[in-house]
């Protein structure tokens, strides 16, 4: 690992792109062990504070007469921050929660018969809004079908309140892990 002790091109490279994998890798891992995926979330730490030893350790060597080892470190921190959220985002581990307020009407029948067909499973729940009679749908789905959910609402029903929470324990119902 001599290389790794020198200033070319080489060295800034590995730092760079070695930073980015881990700071993805530890954003990933982060994710996983708080949505109860501690496995998982162990494997990749393995491979995470691996590399932040081998990169860590090369921006260390010399970094007093090579300050430009600091500055592609700490760019490739900030941008691996950035694409370990995003794919997080694109992933989308874990499941979440989602509630529809709603008109009690025939359009909020048609809505939950449309949900059901696209394999949502939906529970209704009567209520009193400032303006009269509400309809609380609620669904619970994995990360994953929030855009098409959201959509497929929107669709059919314009004027609907929709709020996504994530949720960490479901037990039982219709999604299995």
């Amino acid at each position: 690992m001599e290389f790794l002790s020198g200033n070319s091109i080489w060295v800034y490279m590995f730092i760079f792109l070695g930073k980015i994998i881990e700071v993805t890798l530890s954003t990933l891992r982060v994710v996983l062990i708080s949505r109860g995926e501690r496995l998982a979330g162990s494997v990749i730490a393995f491979f995470d504070i691996s590399l932040w030893i081998l990169v860590t350790g090369t921006v260390l060597v010399g970094f007093q007469e090579d300050l430009m080892k600091c500055a592609v470190f700490a760019v490739a921190f900030a941008l691996g921050n950035y694409i370990g959220s995003w794919l997080e985002g694109k992933l989308a581990f874990g499941l979440c929660s989602v509630q529809v307020i709603v008109n009690e009407d025939v359009e909020t029948r048609n809505l939950i018969e449309i949900l059901r067909k696209n394999d949502l499973a939906v529970t209704a729940v009567k209520g009193k809004g400032k303006d009269g009679d509400r309809e609380l749908l609620i669904l619970h789905i994995k990360r994953k079908r929030i855009k098409e959910t959201v959509d497929l609402i929107n669709r059919n029903l314009e004027n609907a309140l929709i709020v996504v929470s994530d949720s960490k324990v479901l037990r039982g119902g219709y999604i299995k892990k």
